[in-house]
């Protein structure tokens, strides 16, 4: 017996049978820009299928250089391009898995001058205008899609995912806000759907009946101007009829303005709009968005809004997710906190995808864990993500590991984090590591300050001692007013109606965030859907309704030295979320600031060369950090010691870069 027997089932197809109802959704890793990274790419999807993932989704490959993300992405138009990817489909069916390529043509989304779309309208997020496309353009596409199709299969894959939603080229001929044709593919809904219509009808054409066809289909667009519900559905339908085998589901363009993926979105925030699609169609439909743990799955398909379900980031987070599901250890699972800080924002940033939590996803073939050939006795200092990525890796490869934590609990800054209004899935990192420290072995100390002494006896210490707030040289900064960032999250200590954050970092915009909240509850859908404006796509078209946050308790006063905007140092794909939710909440926002006193009064100020007064409450001080490192001075000089994480270097808060920096060090010790 299984806690999931409708995520562990088998799906027959007619013609093939998935092993399961996991579809790994499309993740582009970068590797599939250049065929000599196709080794590295083979064995990143070869570890995912002896995992156990019933469909792989490749990343996006163009069917024409006009389809391309960037000047010379991925794209799979020549047979000889074909033979390249069999050492790419070769190794997931030796895992007994399958394994699709998704047809990506990236519309106005394509970061070249040769980009083409349904009409010539710039997107938002790119400097580039689109080539609209004429008729005969328009028939040319089609083929290319249909021509990309055949070539997959020549390659040896299962099937294609043809990309018809995230505002990509066929999105683009859907939606009104694209779409000003008057011709054949235009200027009513039946005309716009046409152009997707004839992309499945003749991909279906091309590669014959005993392929898997799966169609992305936008089902919210989440901008102005997006399908209408009825359009949705006529789609579905018509895309079925075509000749689709599974319909996945696509939510917001990349230029909507409400957040789908990140890591305060709820989980599963949008299974309910697979479901309603569901009985409008007989073919299977995967529900996505925001599943990372198998309970999640399994109440999604047992409910009947989905017959699959379609998870990217949580197999970069831990390829053997389906595996431990199966065999009951459900609680190893590294699960995806959705921070998107090595996945997405490396993917804008043009670097290698790869994972916060698992710095070996995109790096299989190279970040190694090898079992030991000298066993040594290794004492970890600090229980922060730095130093349990040390010390449970150490602990796999063969090491005896002491991890010593001055606290009660483990988690470091991530025991802070957690506390955040919408970093509650912090804590699963936590939960993780706690498991991870009893199966690899490790013995922790809670609440042990370790001496210099104590660490003489061992054949090496890692010091992941973090950090402390630094305190800024200000006059009145020991006021009773003031308080540490430390002192209100994690420890509690009341805070008044009026509250200056000094510091603008990621730290400040979190601790803003907390306090322009009355709690902190598990995150609820209904009031997450009300906050951003998601509504029923029957009563708004793309499901845009009109946003209604919840007024904050307090005055919130953000405050930072620099003249550049706040927030600015955040990820891309996220730190225009929070930016959203200050502004939201009326956060009052300051910059060029030079701080001049705190008294009874408030804080003194002056900006932009006036004096200026917050007569606040409160003043939190989020003005960096300083590392933790005193122990390293102590210890004898003959002692191998190696500082990681916030002990390291302590410019921002890093878990990226502390977890991959103890997880490379554990592979080379």
């Amino acid at each position: 017996m299984t806690p999931y027997p409708n995520l562990l089932s088998p799906l027959d197809l007619g013609f093939t049978t998935l092993r399961n109802r996991v579809l790994m959704g499309s993740m582009h890793t970068g590797l599939e820009d250049k065929a000599a990274h196709f080794p590295e790419l083979a064995e990143y999807y070869a570890e995912r299928a002896r995992g156990g993932v019933g469909l792989i989704v490749t990343g996006g490959f163009a069917p024409n250089k006009t389809g391309w993300l960037l000047p010379l992405a991925s794209k799979l138009t020549t047979s000889a391009e074909a033979k390249q990817h069999r050492q790419l489909t070769a190794p997931v069916h030796d895992a007994g898995g399958k394994i699709a390529l998704q047809v990506l043509h990236a519309g106005r989304y394509a970061y070249h001058p040769l980009s083409v779309s349904a009409s010539s309208i710039k997107a938002p997020i790119n400097p580039f205008r689109p080539r609209g496309l004429t008729g005969y353009g328009v028939k040319q596409q089609i083929n290319a899609f249909a021509n990309c199709a055949a070539l997959a299969r020549e390659a040896g894959y299962d099937g294609v995912e043809i990309m018809g939603s995230e505002g990509y080229l066929i999105n683009q001929f859907l939606a009104e806000r694209t779409n000003r044709r008057t011709d054949a593919w235009g200027g009513t809904p039946e005309k716009r759907r046409r152009f997707a219509v004839e992309i499945v009808k003749r991909t279906r054409q091309k590669v014959g009946d005993d392929f898997i066809i799966v169609y992305r289909l936008s089902m919210l667009d989440l901008v102005p101007g997006g399908q209408s519900w009825d359009d949705v559905v006529a789609l579905a339908r018509e895309v079925e009829a075509a000749g689709a085998t599974i319909i996945n589901t696509g939510i917001g363009w990349h230029e909507a303005r409400v957040p789908t993926i990140v890591t305060s979105v709820p989980r599963a925030a949008f299974t309910w709009v697979t479901g309603k699609l569901k009985p409008h169609v007989t073919i299977p439909v995967v529900t996505s968005n925001r599943i990372n743990m198998p309970q999640v799955a399994e109440e999604a398909l047992s409910s009947g809004d989905a017959d699959l379900v379609s998870m990217a980031r949580p197999f970069l987070a831990d390829p053997e997710w389906i595996r431990k599901a199966e065999t009951g250890r459900e609680d190893e699972i590294n699960t995806c906190i959705a921070c998107n800080q090595a996945c997405l924002d490396h993917a804008f940033k043009r670097k290698l995808v790869s994972c916060m939590v698992n710095p070996r996803a995109g790096h299989e073939t190279k970040l190694t864990l090898l079992p030991t050939r000298r066993s040594k006795h290794v004492a970890v200092v600090g229980a922060g993500p730095a130093g349990l990525a040390a010390a449970t890796a150490l602990a796999e490869r063969g090491h005896s590991v002491e991890l010593f934590e001055a606290d009660d609990e483990i988690g470091g800054q991530f025991g802070i984090a957690r506390k955040i209004p919408g970093k509650e899935e912090f804590a699963e990192t936590i939960r993780y590591y706690r498991r991870r420290l009893e199966v690899t072995g490790v013995k922790l100390h809670l609440g042990k300050r370790v001496s210099a002494a104590e660490l003489t006896g061992f054949d090496e210490v890692v010091l992941a001692t973090g950090v402390a707030p630094r305190v800024p040289a200000l006059p009145g900064i020991d006021h009773p007013k003031v308080l540490s960032y430390v002192d209100v999250v994690k420890h509690g200590k009341p805070v008044g109606e009026r509250v200056a954050v000094i510091g603008a970092g990621g730290i400040g915009v979190d601790v803003s965030e907390f306090l322009t909240h009355a709690d902190s509850p598990a995150l609820d859908l209904d009031a997450w859907m009300t906050e951003w404006g998601v509504t029923d796509p029957e009563h708004a078209a793309g499901g845009l309704g009109t946003p209604k946050p919840e007024p904050s308790p307090r005055r919130v006063y953000l405050l930072q030295r620099k003249k550049s905007g706040i927030g600015s140092g955040l990820g891309k794909t996220s730190g225009w979320v929070h930016r959203a939710a200050l502004k939201a909440k009326r956060v009052e926002q300051i910059t060029g600031v030079t701080y001049e006193k705190i008294d009874d009064a408030g804080l003194h100020l002056t900006v932009d060369g006036a004096p200026r007064l917050l007569e606040v409450d409160t003043v939190v001080v989020c003005a960096g950090q300083e590392p933790v490192r005193d122990l390293a001075d102590a210890l004898p000089a003959d002692l191998p010691v190696h500082l990681i994480g916030g002990a390291d270097v302590a410019a921002e808060l890093d878990a990226k870069r502390a977890i991959d920096q103890g997880t490379r060090l554990a592979a080379a010790l």
